[in-house]
C-alpha cells in the first residue's frame, strides 16, 4: 500500500492535518504518476509532448530529459537553494552546454507556473540557434559576401525584434548575440520582428571576444557603433565582409570588444537628444551596406 499524502491528529473535536511527506516528494510522486499513466513511462515521450504544447517545461528530470535529447532550452531558472542529488545531476548536465542558467527565488518561478516545477523551469527556443563558426565557413561555401549583425548586450526584447526585421528586409546573413545578459528568441522577439526571426539564422555565443577573434581570423572587418566614433558611418567601407557591433543603449559596446575592431563609427547627431534607439541605429548602418553594396538583389 502506498505511504499517505496527510496525516492527522484528534484534539477533542479539532482535526489537525499535517503532511506526511515533504512537497519536493509529493512533486517527484505527482510527476512520476502523470508519467506512468499517460506516457507509458517514457520521461522522453512526457518532455517531447510538453515541449509541442508548450513554452516551458518544468521539473528536474524532466529538464534534464530535455538537454539530453537535444532540445533547444533558451534558458533554465533554477530556485537558490535547490539542493538533492538529481539537482547535481542537472547541473552536470547543464556545465557541458551553452545553456543560460539563473539561480532566482522561488516566488520567481511560482509566479511563472503554479505547476509542481521541482524549484526548476526551462524556457523551450522556439529556434534553433546556430554557431558562428559553423555559420560562417558556409557562406562562403555558398559564394556569399556575408554581412553580420553583432547585438553585445542588447536586452529590450522589443529593439531585438525591430533590428531583426530589417536585418531580414535588408538581406543581412545572420545575427550574432552573446548566451549571457542578452535578450533571446521568445515569442515576443518573434512577433516584433514579423517573424523574421524564423528565417535569419541566430547565433549565440557563450564568448564574444572569441567570437570576433575568429570573424577577424576568417577575413571579416568589424565595424563597432559607438559614440566614441573616429568619424561619420558614411565614411567607412562595408563592401568586404563586414561585421556589424551595436551594443546595450545605456552602456554601448564594451571597451574590451571595442578594442579589437577595425573602425569605431558614429552617426552624426544635431537635436539636443543625445542618442537614437538602437533599432533605428542599426537601421541607418545596415542599409549604409546594402547602399556601398550595391542594392544588389542575389534572387
Amino acid at each position: 500500500m502506498e505511504k499517505e499524502f496527510v496525516g492527522h491528529k484528534v484534539h477533542g473535536r479539532q482535526h489537525e492535518y499535517f503532511p506526511l511527506i515533504s512537497k519536493e516528494t509529493y512533486s517527484g510522486k505527482s510527476i512520476k504518476s502523470l508519467v506512468k499513466n499517460y506516457f507509458e513511462g517514457s520521461y522522453r515521450n512526457a518532455v517531447s509532448f510538453l515541449i509541442e504544447k508548450n513554452e516551458m517545461i518544468f521539473g528536474v528530470r524532466a529538464v534534464i530529459e530535455a538537454i539530453q535529447a537535444g532540445k533547444e532550452i533558451d534558458k533554465v531558472l533554477v530556485k537558490k537553494d535547490i539542493q538533492s542529488d538529481l539537482s547535481k545531476e542537472l547541473f552536470a548536465v547543464l556545465k557541458e552546454t551553452f545553456i543560460p542558467v539563473q539561480r532566482v527565488p522561488v516566488e520567481r518561478i511560482n509566479r511563472i507556473t503554479k505547476k509542481n516545477h521541482q524549484g526548476v523551469v526551462a524556457f523551450i527556443s522556439p529556434i534553433t540557434y546556430q554557431r558562428t563558426e559553423d555559420l560562417v565557413p558556409f557562406l562562403f561555401e555558398q559564394g556569399k559576401n556575408p554581412l553580420l549583425i553583432m547585438l553585445d548586450g542588447l536586452t529590450d526584447v522589443r529593439n531585438f525584434g525591430a533590428i531583426a526585421r530589417t536585418c531580414e528586409c535588408a538581406g543581412v546573413d545572420a545575427i550574432i548575440i552573446p548566451s549571457k545578459n542578452s535578450v533571446s528568441v521568445n515569442a515576443d522577439a518573434i512577433k516584433t520582428s514579423a517573424g523574421a526571426l524564423h528565417t535569419i539564422p541566430v547565433c549565440r555565443e557563450n564568448n564574444l571576444t572569441n567570437t570576433i577573434k575568429f570573424l577577424k581570423d576568417s577575413g571579416f572587418k568589424i565595424v563597432a557603433a559607438t559614440e566614441k566614433g573616429d568619424y561619420d558611418y558614411t565614411k567607412a567601407t562595408y563592401t568586404d565582409p563586414t561585421c556589424i557591433i551595436m551594443g546595450a543603449e545605456d552602456t554601448g559596446v564594451p571597451y574590451e570588444h571595442l578594442a579589437l575592431c577595425d573602425e569605431w563609427i558614429k552617426i552624426p547627431l544635431f537635436g539636443s537628444i543625445e542618442s537614437l534607439n538602437v533599432s533605428v541605429a542599426a537601421g541607418i548602418l545596415i542599409y549604409e551596406a546594402v547602399k556601398q553594396r550595391g542594392f544588389t538583389n542575389e534572387e
